[in-house]
């Protein structure tokens, strides 16, 4: 595995509401493998400390309990929340990656949005704000 691979025509725009958010210049087909983000993974001391600087909107929880943190490189730190997303990713700790990857097609100029619980069908509330649902 590539420690960093992206599709073609991904680029960073402003959204309505929710500041920077990925985007497609090309159309990319369901089931595809979108970016392979290497990630800083940070200590437990970092997480409780990560929490009072910019870099609080921007981290992945880390590790088999959740217990540490990790900043992805790449665009991973910068797609955005949906509970409709058209993409999904999976965590890999060995490898220290996050791998995005649409779960269905992705037409030109669409914002490229993941489930930040983890799975695409979690509706649980985040702690952020209140999407309607």
């Amino acid at each position: 595995m590539s420690a960093f691979t992206r599709v073609p025509g991904l680029y960073v725009a402003q959204t309505a509401r929710k500041g920077r958010g990925i985007y497609t210049a090309e159309f990319i087909a369901s089931d595809s493998l979108i970016e392979i983000c290497p990630v800083i993974v940070c200590s437990k001391v970092d997480l409780e400390l990560i929490h009072k600087t910019k870099l609080h909107d921007y981290y992945f929880m880390w590790g088999e309990n959740d217990d540490h943190c990790a900043i992805a490189l790449g665009y991973g730190s910068l797609y955005n929340h949906s509970y409709q997303p058209n993409a999904r990713y999976e965590v890999d700790f060995e490898e220290e990656v996050i791998c995005f990857y649409t779960i269905h097609d992705v037409q030109v100029g669409e914002e490229v949005c993941v489930n930040y619980n983890g799975v695409p069908e979690d509706d649980q509330e985040l702690w952020f704000f209140n999407e309607v649902k």
